[in-house]
């Protein structure tokens, strides 16, 4: 299974779409030049192509399991660690002072985005040792960082998240586990774990879990939760993994997809623990994570829909069949269609996800709070939009391919059943869109309005070459406006809520018109003005069905009482 990672795509979109020359602007991150992040993005392109790619079938064919108590990983998959490892790629935006390349985040969520379509599975290692390095970084005692940051950002150490347990999934503040002090500064961790990805390996010295638990006098609800950072093997006195914790992979789940990836059920029987930030604040120390691994999870929705676009046109390339002008399927005009959506798609959602990262790299730069703002309204799109094209683009590789899309040989499904879950990590995309237009909204739409002011400019200026383009994307924006203003004004939530994910979708797809309009405009007589033209003409329209649903009220949707929908 042949895979090329974008190096080029990122390259255009950094420096033509995104205002990427805003951050090497920047005291901060003065040294990741333009040149610099193309010999990096270049670099992470060939452990893409050379060492990942060839990776992906094996995950899926055989998935690790459980040997007498003991997790294997799937052929080859330690060997593609390591050369992660060695690459210095665990730790690509972690601090220099423990041994962290401390590049932005922009550049991070573009070579994961890269080995995600590569190998998603093993993706999901690293990107998981990032999130937890993001979360020690700002909230854990100077003692942890020192003994757990340099191993986990050099990959000899992994991480791990633990929030979800059998009676408690998104409802987080529904987990039952519990920490008990032990009187020394540490604490007796017990309780029962679901859904940990990558939850152990044969490949890491230790493995260190973050998990949520609550203390004795921790009130119920999301308040009363803490925060634990819980080994595999307990620290020795010279740092170094000794003595086995209390804690233990109780099995591993038959998933639908991401074979490789092992999700493990965690048992934690006392197991001792060290408390990461204040007590009871547990809920802000892993946000930090989950917001990491948002943005990291719309990434890994493109790349594998990056990954089935590629497989999909290369079938379509040399498969004859019916009469065409060059012989091959991709010359039907409904197949022709099919690659053209999945492109474009894929830019739009990848443009957003760069324009969030870009957000939160100028936030951390600067620490203006509108920046901080603007990363927070995006990272729900990123992370729905990035996963829902994802499937959408994997989804459409297997019609590709026809009836050769549904025999599990020629690959096409793996990249479906592998990114279907990216919906579910991290917050369903449906709470995504709640967020988007609840919490996102509390300054009264200041920041969506601020967005569409943004788009609209643009438009203004893309008049003098592009004038129906820059008409649509205009006309879109105003649709957009209005229904932003429908929204902020409904004090009942449900009605938000009934139309939250039809309106992030619009939003994203006006956002998606914009970028296409600047890579226009950057291209002029180009590729990318052609799929440019393609997208707003075809594929933005969609805009105002979605949001006539938006602004339909919760009314409708619950106009069935139960009995009648089951009846």
């Amino acid at each position: 299974m042949t895979f090329r990672a974008p190096v080029s795509e990122y390259e255009f979109l950094l420096n033509h779409v995104v205002g990427y020359d805003s951050i090497p602007a920047t005291d901060r991150f003065a040294e990741a030049t333009p040149d610099t992040v193309s010999a990096i993005l270049t670099e992470a392109g060939k452990l893409c192509d050379e060492v990942m790619a060839p990776l992906q079938r094996n995950g899926d064919l055989h998935p690790a399991h459980l040997e007498n108590g003991v997790l294997r990983t799937s052929p080859g998959f330690a060997d593609g660690y390591q050369a992660i490892r060695e690459g210095g790629w665990v730790g690509i935006s972690a601090a220099e002072e423990h041994g962290g390349m401390g590049l932005p985040q922009t550049v991070a969520v573009a070579v994961y985005e890269m080995m995600a379509g590569a190998c998603l599975s093993l993706q999901l290692a690293p990107l998981l040792s990032q999130g937890q390095i993001e979360a020690l970084e700002h909230h854990a005692a100077d003692a942890i960082k020192e003994l757990y940051l340099p191993k986990l950002i050099s990959g000899e150490w992994s991480g791990t998240m633990n929030l979800t347990e059998p009676q408690a999934g998104s409802d987080v503040g529904a987990l039952t586990s519990k920490a008990e002090p032990n009187g020394d500064g540490t604490y007796a961790i017990s309780g029962q774990k679901i859904f940990i990805s990558w939850g152990d390996n044969d490949f890491c010295g230790n493995v260190c879990h973050l998990v949520l638990a609550r203390l004795p006098d921790g009130v119920p609800g999301t308040k009363g939760i803490s925060l634990f950072l819980v080994p595999k093997y307990l620290p020795d006195a010279d740092g170094n993994p000794g003595k086995a914790n209390d804690l233990k992979v109780v099995s591993l789940e038959h998933k639908m997809g991401l074979h490789g990836s092992p999700t493990c059920v965690m048992q934690f029987d006392g197991a001792t623990g060290w408390l990461v930030g204040p007590e009871h604040g547990g809920m802000a120390a892993m946000f930090t994570m989950m917001n990491n691994a948002r943005v990291g999870v719309g990434g890994q929705g493109v790349g594998a829909g990056e990954g089935a676009y590629q497989h999909a046109l290369a079938y379509a390339l040399e498969r004859k069949q019916g009469k065409t002008a060059s012989g091959f399927i991709a010359d039907h005009a409904d197949v022709r269609r099919m690659l053209m959506e999945m492109k474009a798609d894929l830019f739009a959602a990848r443009a957003i996800l760069m324009a969030c990262a870009r957000a939160i790299d100028m936030q951390t730069a600067t620490g203006d709070s509108s920046w901080a703002a603007r990363a927070a309204f995006l990272t729900p799109i990123a992370k729905a939009f990035g996963t829902d094209t994802g499937m959408r683009v994997s989804e459409t590789g297997v019609q590709v391919y026809g009836g050769m899309g549904f025999i599990e040989e020629s690959g096409a499904a793996q990249y479906y059943r592998d990114v279907r879950v990216t919906a579910i990590y991290e917050g369903t995309n449906g709470i995504q869109s709640m967020d988007l237009v609840a919490r996102k909204m509390m300054d009264g739409g200041e920041m969506a309005f601020a967005l569409i002011d943004e788009i609209e400019e643009q438009a203004e200026r893309a008049r003098a070459t592009h004038p129906n383009m820059a008409e649509a994307v205009w006309q879109a924006c105003e649709s957009l406006r209005e229904a932003t203003e429908w929204l902020v004004a409904q004090q009942d939530m449900q009605d938000r809520f009934a139309g939250s994910v039809p309106y992030l979708r619009a939003f994203a797809r006006v956002l998606g018109g914009h970028y296409h309009l600047s890579a226009a405009m950057a291209d002029r007589g180009g590729a990318r003005e052609k799929l440019a033209r393609f997208y707003i003409t075809r594929m933005l329209p969609e805009h105002a069905a979605l949001l006539a649903h938006a602004q339909a009220g919760a009314e409708g949707t619950f106009a069935l009482c139960l009995d009648e929908l089951a009846g």
